[in-house]
């Protein structure tokens, strides 16, 4: 190894475990997110069928966690209807406006807690 390469390859490693490292979101600090509403009862059903397999708990699973992520509701509800990278559309059809406000409401109330 030489000289001009140790920085590079100790950059790398630093890079390396500092990507590894994140919150431990699945770790409740406030306890379990109370549906004190129906709409985020609705919601966290809407959830349940449409986002958990992918975001498990609102946390990383096939797809990145979305319950770290301060997005406003109207481009949680861009990125739901025309869907991201290999997340998929979800027509109005699937999830009609109702079910994704509320759906909405409960991604930042999943948030917050």
């Amino acid at each position: 190894m030489s000289a001009k390469s140790f920085p590079w390859i100790l950059g790398f490693g630093l890079l390396a475990l500092l990507s590894a490292c994140s919150a431990r979101r699945s770790e409740p600090i406030a306890g379990p997110l109370p549906l004190a509403s129906a709409e985020l009862r609705q919601g966290e059903i809407a959830f349940d069928q449409h986002c958990s397999r992918c975001h498990p708990g609102g946390e990383k699973g096939l797809a990145p966690a979305i319950n770290n992520k301060p997005l406003p509701g109207f481009m949680i509800k861009t990125q739901v209807r025309h869907g991201a990278g290999t997340m998929p559309a979800f027509s109005r059809e699937e999830l009609p406006p109702e079910e994704l406000d509320a759906l909405v409401k409960y991604l930042k109330a999943l948030r917050k807690n």
